[in-house]
């Protein structure tokens, strides 16, 4: 009888996270197969219910709603900034990504923003993660399933 994922279970998978254009934004093919413990949420939620019941050597594609996945684009998270404000080393182009500092509560934090306009001494930045708004497919193929009592403590919490 074929072992199914559950809930519980040490899994192995290589996977293509696929955009609604076709374009290949993460392969486990740069990152080596993805190893985790169904069920501790060290994944994406969506990821993580999709593989329940594959078999080792299984193929499915899970689609991801921007909801379950990144969040909805906010449009609140989008600043206009003088070009000034970046400095003389910085030469602003559109798609480039800035470290940002930001201070909230009272503490300093260092956040990454994508320039997505410039005109002339204005520049305009976007807080949200890159894959915000977006609808993801992800292509799974299990290649292996370990029963809980048979990994290591390192491996169940994916510290390995």
């Amino acid at each position: 009888m074929q072992q199914h994922v559950q809930e519980g279970d040490f899994i192995t998978v290589v996977y293509d996270g696929i955009l609604d254009n076709g374009e290949i934004f993460e392969t486990s093919s740069d990152t080596g197969p993805l190893e985790f413990t169904v069920g501790l949420g060290n994944v994406m939620a969506a990821f993580e219910n999709g593989v329940l019941g594959m078999c080792k050597g299984e193929t499915r594609e899970i689609k991801v709603s921007p909801e379950e996945g990144f969040g909805p684009h906010n449009p609140e998270l989008t600043q206009t900034i003088d070009r000034d404000s970046l400095g003389t080393n910085i030469e602003p182009k559109i798609g480039m990504v800035l470290g940002m500092t930001l201070e909230k509560d009272g503490q300093t934090h260092q956040v990454p923003a994508m320039v997505v306009d410039i005109s002339g001494d204005q520049v305009i930045v976007d807080y949200n993660h890159p894959l915000a708004g977006r609808e993801l497919t992800y292509r799974i193929t299990v290649k292996d399933i370990k029963a809980p009592g048979i990994v290591s403590a390192d491996q169940a919490c994916g510290c390995n």
